[in-house]
């Protein structure tokens, strides 16, 4: 499913998609939060290893997710006059 640019959206769209942001934010504090917990409890154990390696892989993934860029839905919200 190919995501289509901010400025082809909808009013509801664009609604539904900062609605999804918001929460999606909050999961992702949480996942990136668990997985750097799991990264600090291997340093402390002093177990530095290979599979520390995939808590940090999928923290970076979490951090780096390809999205809308928050600025531009701002400002189109603001621009639609929909906030």
């Amino acid at each position: 499913m190919e995501q289509k640019p901010l400025s082809e959206l909808t009013d509801q769209e664009l609604l539904q998609e900062a609605k999804k942001r918001k929460s999606t934010i909050i999961i992702d504090a949480v996942l990136i939060g668990f997985l750097l917990g799991i990264v600090f409890y291997s340093v402390v154990k002093s177990s530095f290893g290979f599979l520390m390696l995939i808590p940090i892989f999928l923290a970076y993934k979490l951090i780096n997710k390809p999205k809308y860029d928050n600025k531009e839905l701002e400002k189109l919200l603001k621009d639609r006059n929909l906030k």
